[in-house]
């Protein structure tokens, strides 16, 4: 059915992000994974191949994480150790590439912000599980719409988490907000060697230059959890301050409707429905591509397993006022 059909009775609840919205807005999102394109553009060298055998994983967070912190080490000791500090930047820079390689300019993105951004604002939450700059683009176009809204993600002024995230909630000068959340982290979240986490600020077309260019300062690592299993990206969660507090404190906070747009509901990725179980949850909203009913039966199930018996509605996700699909002028009534 049209999303419009049955808007309001999500309206002011919260909505959860997945790959689906991304690749909607950018094709080049549809590469299955970093590391996946990593391989296929042959940025991987042989030292870093062995890493990601070694640690049996594909998140290459973790494995640049690993060997900046050992670099860091072995240089604060004073032990000569040349191999390490050039698996880190051999890391890094494969990471800079596979991240260009894949995530579009800010240019080819903004004709895209004002349908994203009227989608958005009519939700009280969004959670957004893509590390890309793509959330953090609506809320900055968002700073320019003079209709009283404003998107919070809860990072103050010199860049960091107040954990006090509730009080944000409360409207100030707005008269409506929207709170933003990153289960798993995101291109502007980043932390230093002494795992203080932060977020990188720069309005627009120069953030994902600024991002990259403050990993090459090699004083801090990017904060996302970009593939792994399950036990994997808890884990990766645990890690981070930050990330361990929106799993266990915002994706356990009271909420009655969920919306989930371009979310496969992976095996990998389920955790984070399970946690909002208990939460009060009365109805789900779902994305459906072109009709997919295999999909459906799919999700259908893991809803009733994950969350317990609630009502699911079944939403096209390129329906008019949906994600990048701007809802049509209304009519002018006569008589």
């Amino acid at each position: 059915m049209p999303w419009r059909d049955i808007a309001l009775n999500y309206h002011r609840g919260t909505i959860l992000l997945g790959n689906g919205a991304s690749i909607a807005v950018a094709p080049s999102f549809g590469y299955g994974s970093l590391l996946d394109h990593a391989q296929r553009a042959g940025l991987l060298a042989v030292d870093v191949q062995q890493l990601f055998r070694f640690f049996g994983t594909s998140d290459f967070e973790l494995i640049l994480r690993l060997v900046w912190q050992a670099s860091n080490v072995n240089r604060s000791l004073q032990i000569p150790d040349h191999r390490t500090h050039q698996a880190y930047l051999n890391v890094r820079e494969c990471l800079i590439e596979a991240v260009r390689g894949v995530h579009p300019a800010y240019d080819l993105v903004t004709g895209h912000l004002p349908s994203m951004y009227q989608f958005l604002k009519e939700f009280d939450t969004v959670l957004s599980l893509n590390y890309d700059l793509l959330v953090y683009w609506t809320m900055t176009y968002g700073l320019n719409v003079q209709d009283g809204h404003l998107f919070k993600d809860c990072f103050v002024g010199n860049g960091i988490f107040d954990d006090a995230w509730q009080r944000f909630r409360e409207p100030y000068r707005e008269r409506t907000n929207t709170l933003v959340f990153y289960p798993h982290g995101s291109l502007a979240l980043c932390r230093t060697v002494v795992e203080q986490e932060f977020k990188i600020h720069n309005a627009g077309e120069g953030l994902l230059e600024a991002i990259l260019a403050e990993w090459r300062s090699e004083r801090v690592v990017p904060l996302f959890v970009s593939e792994g299993t399950m036990p994997q990206k808890i884990s990766s969660i645990q890690n981070s301050y930050y990330l361990s507090t929106v799993y266990r404190e915002v994706l356990t906070s009271q909420r009655f409707t969920l919306t989930l747009f371009g979310w496969g509901l992976g095996e990998h990725d389920r955790h984070l429905l399970r946690r909002m179980r208990g939460t009060g949850i009365q109805r789900v909203a779902v994305s459906v591509f072109r009709g997919d009913q295999v999909y459906c039966n799919y999700a259908h199930q893991v809803i009733q397993d994950d969350l317990g018996p609630v009502h699911v509605d079944f939403f096209d996700s390129e329906s008019p006022g949906c994600w990048i699909h701007a809802m049509p002028p209304e009519l002018p009534r006569f008589g």
